[in-house]
């Protein structure tokens, strides 16, 4: 097995924590910000330090959305007559990037971004020829991500890339004498994976249980078809009626419409739960009526809150957040102070300044693996990287590092909020979730690519690098190791001022060791060498793979 992943075990944990302790502003400050941005750097923790955690927070709540749309429709206008406009997704995930590597509204995109794993569409599917539906579909989500959850839902469930996605967009009502029945797709998806989870929970997000102990069921079959006909008639808008409407660049990007004459109008059954509303719409209603009650229904659940409270810890600050953790953001979901329900601004000021996100772990357990496409932005905002261009973007990026935004394998992303991977995580009823793309041959892929990016796409690349062909430079993204390069014959100060860019502090003393030990191995004219090396093995280390 790759030695990356041996060392992923909870020993190498514990190893890693030695790394966060210690009461500077550095280390604390940094590990706020890799869990609030796409990845701490100097300038933003000092705005940290003046601001303090609330303030901060405050502050980025204020910033509106940084968009991809405008830029996808501006690089269509670019395009020559018959050009492949499907490309436009690599516009689309160079500005993603772009976003995550300078945009100001930083916790915006970053809880966005959470949202886009939890409420998942993908290019990879019938939406690679619908950019501008996902360039969209990912502005909603950023636009979203500090209002009611109420209405994310709402914006989720009638957004045309997920109506094509989950197949809600062209649902038909129900025609026993054509074998048409409503398409169940959405209807179980939106309960499943978005809302409130396959069997009911506590508070604390532990599963209730009934009196023979076995989990308590969400919902059944009957359910799902109840929503399922809430979900029929709705396509893409401005057209005269159902069978006419056709997709069209802009109808991609505006809330599907309803055509009540492929509207299901009987009575449907929905969720039953103390203090439900209702657990039946009734028959004769608006396609309009039906879906918001539905949503209603579902929303009001008490199930939401848990449910999703945990899974945005998990994206956030740890896999493996203590039931009273879980339990504090879904009061505060459930209650904002002044009655509000669902406000996720108040939820996620209250994950980020909870006591177990402040306080540094002491136990190897805390905290989470950071995805690839985290590790990437995280160490490009660290260094600078920039492009003669100004596209930020990795060729193939998931099939480089497993990763890429809106390129989930399915609707269940790229890894589910439960796995565990057998051995001593899952034998001690833990979750490691990003686990489950950590594959050796991904792993490795990744470090090969951390390896050039120390070797040769930086400002001061080893001699015996490849050249670089005159087409790709322009679009080649360079970290900048200039400062390191002055430092480069003293290995201590080497390994001390990388340190500090990536983790904000100190490294462990067996990686400290070891990097120095590879350094010296270069003769201190070397300085090139001497640097890739050492911004090689602490990028690539266990322990940086670790959000503490």
């Amino acid at each position: 097995m790759n030695r990356m992943l041996r060392a992923l075990t909870l020993a190498a944990l514990a190893v890693a924590l030695a790394a966060c302790g210690g009461g500077n502003t550095g280390p604390p400050a940094f590990r706020f910000l890799n869990q609030a941005t796409f990845g701490a750097t100097s300038a933003e923790t000092q705005t940290l330090i003046a601001l303090g955690y609330e303030g901060w927070i405050d502050r980025q709540l204020q910033r509106p959305a940084s968009l991809e749309l405008p830029h996808v429709q501006q690089v269509f206008a670019t395009l020559p007559p018959g050009a492949d406009f499907t490309r436009l997704h690599e516009d689309r995930v160079d500005i993603w990037l772009r976003n995550a590597l300078h945009a100001p509204d930083q916790l915006r995109q970053r809880v966005a971004f959470a949202l886009s794993e939890i409420m998942v569409i993908s290019q990879l599917s019938t939406l690679v020829g619908y950019p501008w539906g996902t360039s969209s579909y990912y502005d909603m989500l950023a636009q979203d991500a500090f209002g009611s959850f109420r209405d994310l839902i709402e914006d989720v469930t009638l957004h045309p890339a997920m109506g094509l996605y989950l197949s809600m967009l062209g649902n038909q009502k129900p025609d026993v004498a054509r074998n048409i029945r409503p398409d169940e797709n959405y209807a179980r998806e939106l309960m499943q994976l978005f809302t409130i989870g396959l069997v009911e929970l506590n508070l604390d997000g532990s599963i209730r249980r009934d009196g023979q102990g076995q989990p308590i069921p969400t919902y059944d079959q009957q359910i799902i078809e109840g929503f399922a006909h809430v979900y029929t008639g709705w396509n893409f808008s401005g057209a005269p009626n159902f069978a006419t409407a056709r997709p069209t660049i802009q109808n991609q990007i505006v809330p599907m419409q309803a055509y009540a004459e492929q509207h299901a109008t009987d009575a449907k059954r929905v969720l039953s739960y103390p203090g439900a509303a209702f657990t039946q719409i009734p028959a004769g209603q608006s396609p309009a009526q039906d879906l918001n009650d539905a949503l209603d229904n579902i929303v009001d659940h008490p199930n939401v809150a848990p449910f999703i409270s945990r899974q945005l810890i998990q994206r956030l600050v740890t896999s493996n957040p203590s039931p009273q953790y879980i339990e504090r953001v879904a009061r505060k979901f459930n209650d904002d102070g002044t009655g509000r329900r669902g406000n996720l601004a108040a939820v996620v000021k209250a994950i980020l300044v909870d006591s177990d996100a402040r306080v540094a772990p002491t136990t190897a357990t805390a905290g989470k693996l950071d995805e690839p496409l985290l590790r990437l932005t995280q160490l490009w905002r660290a260094y600078g990287a920039a492009s003669q261009s100004g596209k930020l973007n990795v060729q193939n990026n998931t099939g480089l590092i497993g990763q890429g935004p809106l390129q989930a394998p399915s609707v269940f992303n790229f890894f589910s909020p439960f796995y565990a991977p057998p051995g001593e995580i899952l034998d001690q009823g833990l979750v490691a979730p990003e686990m489950q793309i950590a594959t050796e041959y991904l792993s490795s892929l990744l470090t090969n690519y951390f390896f050039v990016v120390a070797f040769c796409y930086n400002t001061a690349p080893v001699q015996g690098c490849p050249a670089i062909p005159d087409a790709l430079r322009p679009d080649l993204v360079v970290i900048d190791l200039s400062a390191e390069g002055a430092l480069a014959a003293d290995s201590e100060a080497l390994v001390n001022a990388i340190a500090d860019k990536l983790v904000g502090g100190p490294i462990s003393a067996t990686l400290k060791a070891q990097a120095k030990a590879m350094i010296e191995l270069a003769p201190a004219t070397q300085t090139s060498l001497r640097v890739a090396e050492a911004m090689y093995l602490i990028s690539t280390a266990p322990e940086l793979a670790l959000q503490r």
